[in-house]
């Protein structure tokens, strides 16, 4: 009976395997990575040309005036912000915005910016990339519930490529999450009574 092998040999094939698997998934895991980084920064660039911090990031007052308070970026109307009931609307002037632009008013009722970062109490952190895909294709909030109201410029962002959806909602994720319970919608029924008990 040949030996074809002996313990060296095995040792040795064993260690050689081990350290092919080690590169194969390293290698895997880089690509992965490099993937998600571009992935990301399309969908940086898509949400900067899409202008999506001028209503989802409120202000604060800078040394030259009021600017986007970048580190609460992206997190929507402020959660300790009372507005004062909105103006009348009338057919000429029928909607309009508060002035930290993260506050509309028309036809609609009132309307909030929302949180998107993934903050998963406030934010949209619980969402699936799905639901995300699902809300810009059909203007509903998580695919499903209640309108996207104006002037979210879902109708727009639902022509968009599927993968660059991914991307934005890459993006999104990426971004640090701020706490930040955004107040529901107002519904114009609800506002006509506001308004009028001025």
């Amino acid at each position: 009976m040949h030996r074809i092998f002996d313990r060296t040999a095995i040792t040795t094939i064993a260690a050689m395997t081990a350290g092919l698997l080690t590169c194969t998934t390293l290698s895997t895991a880089a690509l992965a990575e490099g993937r998600d980084a571009a992935l990301i920064k399309r969908g940086a660039l898509l949400v900067s040309v899409g202008d999506c911090v001028t209503c989802h990031t409120p202000f604060k007052m800078g040394a030259n005036g009021p600017e986007k308070d970048m580190a609460r970026g992206l997190s929507g109307h402020p959660e300790g912000l009372k507005l004062t009931p909105p103006p009348r609307l009338d057919a000429e002037w029928n909607w309009g915005g508060s002035a930290t632009m993260t506050a509309f008013v028309g036809p609609w009722g009132i309307s909030y910016s929302a949180n998107l970062t993934p903050d998963r109490e406030t934010g949209i952190g619980a969402w699936k990339e799905k639901d995300f895909i699902q809300a810009m294709r059909t203007g509903k909030h998580l695919g499903v519930a209640r309108p996207l109201l104006p002037p979210m410029p879902w109708q727009g962002l639902s022509g968009l490529p599927e993968k660059d959806l991914q991307a934005i909602y890459a993006y999104l994720m990426s971004l640090p999450a701020v706490k930040n319970r955004v107040p529901e919608p107002v519904p114009p029924d609800v506002l006509a009574a506001k308004v009028a008990g001025r």
